[in-house]
């Protein structure tokens, strides 16, 4: 029992540590390793829907020939959870991302299309204005425009909550209840004068009815 908990171990003199014998690994070894699923699948197999988070005890290896920059890509393989067909997905550093490469589909994500389509008109973009600097020239001009905008309305949110931190409650008390009063006073003031009128219109009515 002590002798797993010693720091220290007994060498003897005659200890050679070139003659320990290496045991030689293969270059492109699969690893087990604990993952979670990065998206939404669908197994072409069975048709069985496998949710993003799903935990997998699968195999992960270097994918040869395959680089990014220099940033190694790897691929994973895992089993259905209903059908144990063997699915297969690949990283993507490119997007950061993964890719599916065989057994199932990934299931349509709408964020995806929309960053897709973002990257799509910026590269067109910018093949435009490579080869135009007129058309380089204009797109500068609309995104200072825009940048002005956006200042703008940032500018007068600023000084709207400027007024709005210098107001104090007892202040928009008192603006609420004069606003109240004179609502009041023109109310009152248009019943007055319907009063009026009806008193007059029975007083003609009377009038004319004594003469007659």
């Amino acid at each position: 029992m002590g002798e797993r908990k010693v720091l220290n171990k007994y060498y003897p003199p005659d200890f050679d540590p070139s003659k320990i014998p290496r045991r030689r690994q293969p270059k492109n070894q699969q690893i087990k390793v604990r993952m979670m699923l990065p998206m939404s699948i669908r197994c072409g197999t069975c048709g069985n829907y496998i949710y993003k988070g799903t935990k997998f005890n699968s195999r992960k290896e270097d994918v040869v020939g395959e680089t990014y920059l220099g940033i190694q890509i790897f691929r994973f393989y895992f089993k259905c959870t209903k059908c144990s067909a063997e699915l297969t997905i690949k990283t993507d550093p490119q997007n950061s991302d993964y890719v599916v490469e065989s057994g199932a589909s990934r299931n349509f994500e709408p964020w995806r299309s929309e960053d897709e389509d973002a990257d799509k008109e910026k590269k067109k973009k910018e093949a435009e204005e490579m080869g135009d600097a007129m058309k380089s020239l204009e797109n500068r001009t609309i995104d200072s425009k825009r940048e002005m905008d956006i200042l703008a309305a940032l500018d007068e949110m600023k000084s709207m909550r400027a007024r709005q931190a210098t107001v104090s409650t007892d202040e928009m008390l008192e603006a609420l209840r004069r606003t109240t009063e004179v609502k009041e006073k023109e109310l009152e003031e248009e019943d007055e004068a319907l009063i009026k009128s009806v008193f007059l219109q029975c007083r003609r009515i009377l009038i004319i009815l004594y003469d007659d």
